[in-house]
């Protein structure tokens, strides 16, 4: 090494870094420090002026850090991330528009009860509330839409303040929080010694895990007594990684389940016992056993307005259990006669120690059966030529045996996929249930993708939210990733012309798209393969070929422009007054 290179490595070296002296760290050293300690294994993000200092620790110190194209891919992402592993998804971005930018998928995440862990850079402190350049009140402007939130006000506090966020992030009921942290205190220089061993101390926060013995005394005397009992099992479920156990309860006590949208892949979608999706576009047989069930047991689900229709048409003759984690959900939309505040897995652990007489479900599992029978999902696929969306998820699912990840945005192609794709396995479904995130589908798949690296993962999106976030293609070609992009293309935005064909007398305001990208272009413009679906024939050849090969894959696949999802619950209906029901 020449003698101006060393001077310049000296120069450049921190004080204290001469041998046998430990080098001091500034606050973005000891951030990046903690996060190690937490276990994060990889971070998305997007560089900004107000975190230079901690991207220039990830340089020195690193961590897989992912570089989204915008902040609403990288919080997209963390969410697929954290979907599909149970691990708490991490998020960078910068002050002000950065920070605002990851609004939406914050927001995402605390209706879904995803755990995310977010982290704003922030103006320095002396310049906090004079408008300073990309200077946001983030911490205000967040707190209805996290968990929790914080803003580092001293470097020593960096520490717990880590550990304390993902801990609330990925306990209790599941959600994001964010830190804030000031570009001043990145940059202060840390001296002292933290003991990274203190246990936490939340006196305010102490989740309930296991349920009451009386009330599960209640449960089961009510379950003993019903002849019409259902399951309404939710996301839950999942959260709680209680899948095993809510199939052994319902086999044991001879149960149907219906699942909400975001519960599917709780039960084997082929089970003998499962009747479909409930809901808005449930299953006629969900939605029917719903309203004529005298037992509703539901397990890690908020009774959200998509599910019950008009709440006085809900589930009239029944009673109600209701186990949920959040005690604040129980009773809010929905009478509850048994509530049991829980972990879904230790109430149904509990529920399976005790010995339930079996109620006598004979007739009502014949009354569901005829059901199924009569009224299955539908669609009249009359033209020869034309491919159906309905058509195009059946195939996925074939192709696939069920057994993909996939992850969708929101409207028909959700609703299509929600109803024909039959999930085998848990933590395979990731989709924007609450909020209904345009945008979302794609980057969601990456991140599932960096999750389960060795499974297939497939993202069938429409063609206007794919082009939300279409520039996270660069990422496919960058890490390899064999994430298989499926665009159900109908030129419109689907569900919004559907509801402007049913209630607005087919007046079709703004949402007719006649001018869109070349897709398979776009693709191969970023170095995706892309494909393209014109008819039923070409599907089956082309489909098998993109979605089993090991290679990043676009299909534009285009359906039939005007086809609706059947069934449907109108607003204002009960979910006995569907619309769209058609005898098999």
């Amino acid at each position: 090494m020449n003698a101006q290179v060393q001077l310049k490595n000296r120069a450049l070296a921190p004080k204290g870094s001469e041998e046998g002296t430990k080098p001091k760290q500034n606050g973005a050293a000891l951030f990046i420090e903690s996060l190690k300690k937490q276990n994060v294994e990889i971070i998305f993000g997007y560089p900004g002026g107000a975190v230079l200092p901690i991207y220039d620790a990830l340089y020195q110190n690193p961590v897989k850090h992912i570089l989204a194209r915008h902040e609403q891919g990288a919080i997209h992402a963390a969410e697929g991330y954290a979907r599909v592993s149970g691990k708490p998804g991490v998020v960078i971005a910068t002050s002000g528009p950065g920070a605002t930018n990851l609004v939406t998928g914050i927001t995402d995440a605390m209706m879904d009860s995803l755990p995310l862990v977010v982290f704003t850079g922030q103006v320095a402190t002396t310049v906090v509330g004079t408008d300073a350049f990309q200077e946001a009140d983030i911490v205000g402007i967040t707190q209805p839409i996290t968990k929790h939130n914080y803003q580092v006000k001293n470097i020593n506090d960096i520490p717990r303040i880590v550990k304390e966020a993902f801990h609330i992030a990925s306990t209790g009921r599941k959600g994001p929080v964010l830190v804030d942290i000031p570009k001043d205190i990145a940059n202060t220089i840390f001296e002292s010694e933290v003991d990274d061993d203190a246990p936490i101390n939340l006196p305010g926060y102490q989740p309930t895990l296991h349920p009451n013995f009386l009330q599960i005394q209640k449960a089961i005397k009510a379950i003993a007594e019903s002849k019409q009992p259902l399951i309404l099992a939710g996301a839950g479920i999942l959260a709680a990684d209680a899948s095993a156990e809510l199939t052994e309860f319902a086999e044991k006590q001879n149960i149907p389940v219906t699942n909400t949208l975001l519960g599917l892949g709780s039960i084997n979608g082929e089970h003998e016992l499962f009747l479909g999706m409930a809901g808005m576009h449930g299953t006629f047989t969900s939605n029917m056993a719903i309203s004529n069930c005298d037992l509703l047991i539901n397990i890690g689900a908020r009774f959200d307005d998509r599910l019950t229709g008009n709440l006085s048409k809900f589930a009239q003759k029944a009673k109600i259990i209701h186990i949920d984690i959040d005690p604040a959900e129980i009773g809010k939309n929905v009478p509850t006669d048994i509530p049991i505040v829980a972990d879904a897995k230790e109430a149904l652990k509990a529920l399976l120690k005790h010995s339930i007489e079996a109620p006598d479900t004979k007739l009502w599992h014949e009354y569901l059966s005829e059901c199924l029978a009569e009224y299955p999902l539908w669609y009249d696929a009359k033209e020869p030529d034309t491919v159906y969306p309905q058509q195009a998820v059946e195939l996925i699912h074939r192709i696939t045996n069920g057994e993909a990840i996939i992850t969708t945005d929101v409207g028909q192609h959700q609703m299509w996929t929600a109803q024909y794709y039959k999930f085998k396995n848990e933590h395979n479904w990731v989709t924007s249930g609450g909020l209904g995130t345009m945008g979302f589908g794609f980057p969601a798949a990456i991140g599932a993708q960096f999750a389960k690296p060795e499974q297939r993962v497939i993202s069938i999106v429409g063609d206007a939210g794919f082009q939300m976030t279409s520039q996270e293609l660069a990422l496919l070609k960058e890490f390899n990733l064999p994430v298989k992009i499926v665009i159900l293309n109908n030129s419109c935005l689907g569900m919004v012309r559907q509801w402007q064909e049913t209630f607005y007398e087919e007046r079709y305001s703004s949402s007719l798209m006649p001018v869109q990208p070349d897709f398979v272009k776009l693709a191969e413009a970023y170095g995706v393969k892309g494909y393209r679906i014109n008819t039923i024939h070409e599907a089956e050849e082309i489909l098998t070929e993109a979605l089993l090969s090991d290679e990043p894959v676009l299909i534009d696949c285009r359906v039939k422009q005007l086809e609706v999802v059947n069934p449907m619950v109108a607003p204002g209906k009960g979910l006995d007054e569907m619309i769209g029901v058609k005898k098999g």
